[in-house]
């Protein structure tokens, strides 16, 4: 079974109505995958922000997740503890590359602190229907996948991916 077919997104995606009808969120509400990989998604994974490698990381991570074959390598370089320069290569859905792509956009600057206060934000977004963590608006563009669980890994990977990478570089102050 594919992992679109396990969410009930296969439905959406080929107009089956009963595999469609599998896909409702908690309130009973169907979401159409057209709701999930909606344009700003596709947008933020096209412009993909930050796809690449850095030439001489401080720190590298390379997460995935076996059960839909996502893949995400993600490459830090610190300055004084915050993120001078962040790449990464992502095999993956719409939605793991435009989580990555934000983090393209946005990590600069932060520290681990920023990171992990940001990757439990985006985390309690999906579960909870919370506001997207602060300076980090466009993870807005998530709140659709809220109630498809089997989709919130695909948006968390890449943060797992920079946590990982931040650790592997151990804090390391560097020019």
């Amino acid at each position: 079974m594919r992992p679109c077919e396990s969410s009930g997104l296969h439905g959406a995606l080929t107009g089956d109505p009963r595999a469609a009808a599998q896909s409702r969120n908690r309130a009973g509400n169907s979401v159409s995958a057209n709701q999930i990989y909606h344009e700003a998604i596709k947008a933020l994974a096209t412009n993909a922000i930050g796809n690449g490698a850095l030439a001489s990381p401080h720190g590298r991570a390379l997460i995935d997740n076996p059960l839909c074959g996502d893949r995400v390598e993600m490459d830090v370089r610190l300055v004084d503890g915050r993120i001078a320069e962040v790449a990464h290569q992502v095999r993956g859905c719409l939605l793991c590359r435009a989580a990555a792509s934000v983090i393209g956009k946005h990590a600069a600057g932060a520290d681990s602190g920023e990171i992990e206060r940001v990757s439990q934000g985006i985390s309690d977004m999906l579960a909870k229907q919370t506001a997207a963590p602060s300076g980090w608006q466009e993870l807005d563009v998530f709140a659709p996948v809220h109630g498809h669980r089997s989709r919130y890994r695909c948006v968390m990977l890449p943060f797992e991916a920079l946590l990982a990478a931040l650790a592997s570089a151990g804090g390391a102050v560097k020019k």
